[in-house]
């Protein structure tokens, strides 16, 4: 059964607005982990909203992969995935993922799933949400590894020119 949509517009631009003062924030005090915090929200309602198996299962990836960053960040673990896997990416879900530091991992996931949500949901304000959780996991990574964010960036321009000639 689809949600009620009354009180809709007026939470997702909340918790856009909490999301985007968390970048702000992050960028200021240069704390990933403050990006990721106030981002939580929208995922909270991102989970609320989805309906769907898959959406449903993506968008509790979501806060799983937020969870397990946060503490990657808190206990600042670091691991080169690249080095130990002798390789400088890896296809997931379709998509080429620049490896790096364990911690940059974690927002190119959340903006795999969020890409994967915006795809396969219907509702305009779960595409709204899957925007704003894009958003911020760019802009995590760019606080993180800004040479990773440029690949990103790279590989977003791609799928989105792929996106265009599709329509």
């Amino acid at each position: 059964m689809a949600k009620p949509t009354r009180d809709a517009l007026p939470l997702t631009i909340a918790v856009a607005v909490i999301a985007a003062a968390g970048i702000v924030l992050g960028f200021i005090f240069n704390s990933p982990a403050t990006a990721l915090l106030l981002l939580l929200p929208t995922i909270a309602y991102e989970i609320y909203r989805v309906e769907g198996d898959s959406t449903r299962y993506a968008a509790w990836g979501l806060l799983g992969v937020v969870i397990v960053e946060l503490a990657l960040l808190l206990f600042n673990v670091t691991f080169d995935l690249a080095s130990f896997l002798n390789t400088d990416s890896q296809y997931i879900q379709g998509y080429e993922v620049p490896l790096a530091d364990i911690k940059v991992i974690g927002p190119i996931l959340l903006a795999i799933l969020a890409v994967v949500l915006f795809k396969n949901t219907r509702g305009r304000y779960t595409k709204a949400l899957s925007v704003v959780i894009i958003v911020a996991a760019f802009a995590i990574v760019f606080m993180l590894n800004p040479e990773i964010f440029n690949q990103m960036l790279r590989v977003a321009g791609q799928e989105g020119v792929q996106l265009f000639n599709n329509l």
